[in-house]
């Protein structure tokens, strides 16, 4: 008895032990200190078999937010087997990342489509289906981008270069030179602080790294720069303090505000607070347009479409700024889209919201001066399954900066410098391939693509209902070549002048052999209408010519069939005359054939007969009516191979 009632102790002790971590870890969950909270959830997950739902999604969310997709796809794997199809839009969303960041895509394809259906979300299905394509398109092509890890790169988090004229500045968590530097309880790393370098022009190492504007730089955060096109401004992110201290919401958040500062010289002589900024919400990464005239920025204020989303304000001639809107849902999504950085009319950002490779991917969206276009992923090795984020590029296009924290890095977040090559310009050709007959789709069908020099580029089946597509590069000349066995080969010419994307439509019309073919005791024939000769001539008329055409078409379009000519006379006149008569009409229609392309080794005779093979009664002496004599003058195009 003793016994049991000291293990009912222990069990309690144990009980209250486990609600104890239980309560400290949502403690530091919900101050944002992920690294201690991961360290008590798992503390009490050794005491604690069957987690709440609550705890499986915090323990999940510390992860989420500690970059550790591989732990955090553990739980929310156990939610999703909890909750199935309802598990909410942004649990999903991020259920789905998590099984890209370890890329396993087909499940993350698989789920998401189930997932949509069962939304009954048909313009999201497109939108998937065409988004899988287009990635699908990107892996047949060759990487715009050639990266290189920089050497300035810590253990800890560097990100976020901007360009200042011929200079970089970049956010970093490094160790700076004060040792009693504040540690930021979400990542157990310091502050970030600003840093400007020089940039190496020939490889872009960024060298002889300093602190940026010692002014601006507080004891906590201080990030992500954009600078004026004069560089005597520029806008900055920095927490939410009044005076030196954290000025937190009513939750006791502490969120981001953008500043403006001035300078003169090397100092900065005046800041300012947007008029945006609150407690309640936080607006950062700030970046300017080239010309100076439009400042985006991310905010997760009230009224977006996700967890952050991109904002931009009109900057008009005297500074001021306009009030911001939301760029719209083109952009933006149910998740987190940040990183904005505009030039050439092209909206680069990062998103996980739109469908990618895995955390945070770069998307490029062209501005036509009114409306933005369906942002386009940048594809590998920009991106990765990991987060890619802060691209920025120089003017003419041809090299720039991205940040990621992808598995082969130095540290938390590295700095990347990239070159890009000119984008390879690809069209797409879309047809169908029909029977003559039926005019029904036919699946199956060959699709062959020859280059200007004959050699064979591409080749294709058709699918079930006869459509067929295919990319090919731009600004060249192809023979396109539509076949099946048993029915007639065509072939079309395409130059793929224009941009990329153009859509070229190619359709091809087949026909059976059977539909050219009569059979005549037991031969097998090319159909055609009798061909006339003038009176004592063997020269082709044009009433000939029309129905030699059709014997030609055959040939051209059944490369296999051989034929062999035979002409016939009535059985007027002498016998030796018709039958020279009938020989020359025989090789006269045998030299029109071969003027049509058609190879030698096509035709296997060409002989005439003259009245030596009658098909009725009507020889030597015997009257007969003209449409009797009719039918033995007559010219035969006999199939002998096929």
């Amino acid at each position: 008895m003793r016994k049991i009632y000291i293990l009912g102790i222990l069990l309690c002790t144990s009980t209250l032990f486990g609600q104890l971590k239980l309560k400290n870890a949502e403690k530091m969950f919900n101050q944002m200190s992920y690294v201690e909270a991961s360290k008590l959830y798992e503390e009490y997950l050794e005491s604690e078999s069957n987690p709440s739902l609550k705890t499986i999604t915090n323990i999940a969310d510390t992860y989420y937010h500690l970059n550790d997709m591989r732990k955090a796809l553990t739980w929310y794997q156990k939610l999703y087997d909890m909750q199935r199809q309802s598990l909410s839009d942004t649990y999903m969303l991020r259920y789905t990342q998590a099984l890209r960041s370890v890329r396993d895509y087909d499940k993350a394809n698989q789920i998401t489509k189930e997932y949509l259906k069962n939304k009954g979300d048909n313009e999201q299905i497109k939108h998937f289906a065409s988004n899988q394509k287009y990635l699908d398109s990107l892996s047949k092509r060759s990487p715009l981008y050639d990266l290189r890890n920089l050497e300035i790169n810590s253990p800890n988090s560097d990100f976020g270069a901007a360009f200042f004229g011929n200079q970089l500045v970049y956010s970093s968590s490094k160790q700076g030179a004060d040792s009693d530097s504040k540690i930021y309880s979400w990542n157990q790393q310091p502050f970030l602080g600003m840093y400007v370098t020089d940039r190496n022009i020939s490889d872009g190492a960024l060298i002889n790294e300093q602190l940026f504007l010692k002014e601006i730089n507080s004891s906590y955060h201080d990030a992500t720069i954009t600078f004026a096109p004069d560089l005597k401004t520029f806008y900055y992110t920095t927490n939410t303090l009044k005076g030196n201290r954290l000025k937190n919401d009513k939750k006791g958040t502490n969120n981001f505000q953008i500043i403006k500062a001035w300078i003169e010289g090397d100092k900065v002589v005046k800041t300012e607070k947007m008029f945006f900024n609150s407690l309640d919400y936080s607006v950062g990464h700030p970046c300017l347009s080239p010309d100076g005239k439009w400042l985006f920025f991310v905010s997760d204020m009230p009224g977006g479409y996700g967890e952050t989303d991109i904002y931009v304000a009109e900057v008009f001639p005297d500074g001021k700024i306009n009030t911001p809107v939301n760029v719209g849902p083109t952009i933006n999504t149910i998740g987190r889209e940040m990183f904005p950085f505009y030039s050439n009319g092209v909206l680069y950002f990062s998103s996980d919201g739109h469908y990618g490779f895995g955390g945070l991917d770069i998307l490029e969206s062209k501005h036509d001066g009114k409306n933005f276009s369906e942002p386009k992923n940048l594809g590998e090795p920009a991106n990765s399954n990991k987060d890619d984020f802060a691209f920025i590029i120089d003017s003419e296009s041809k090299f720039g900066y991205l940040s990621s924290n992808r598995d082969t890095g130095k540290g938390d977040d590295d700095i990347y410098y990239f070159t890009k090559k000119k984008p390879e310009c690809f069209q797409i050709v879309q047809g169908k391939v029909i029977s003559v007959k039926e005019k029904e789709g036919l699946s199956g069908a060959t699709i062959k693509v020859f280059d200007a020099f004959g050699d064979l580029k591409n080749e294709i089946p058709t699918r079930p209902d006869g459509t067929f597509e295919f990319q090919l590069p731009c600004d060249h000349t192809y023979k396109i070549n539509a076949s099946k066995p048993e029915y007639s080969t065509q072939e079309k010419e395409l130059t793929t002048l224009g941009k990329d994307g153009d859509i070229h439509k190619v359709d091809f019309e087949l026909s059976k052999l059977e539909d050219f073919v009569v059979k005549d005791n037991g031969n097998e024939k090319i159909d055609i209408n009798p061909i006339f000769f003038n009176y004592d001539k063997w020269d082709i008329t044009p009433q000939a010519a029309a129905e030699l055409d059709k014997v030609v078409y055959v040939l051209q379009n059944f490369p296999k069939v051989k034929i062999r000519i035979e002409s016939h006379t009535d059985s007027r006149g002498k016998d030796l005359y018709n039958l020279k008569l009938s020989d020359n009409r025989a090789k006269s229609t045998q030299t029109y054939i071969l003027s049509k392309g058609i190879s030698s080794d096509r035709i296997e005779s060409a002989v005439g007969f003259g009245e030596t093979r009658l098909k009725n009664r009507c020889s030597n002496g015997v009257k007969c009516s003209e449409e009797e004599h009719y039918v033995n003058r007559r010219s035969d195009f006999i199939i002998v191979e096929k």
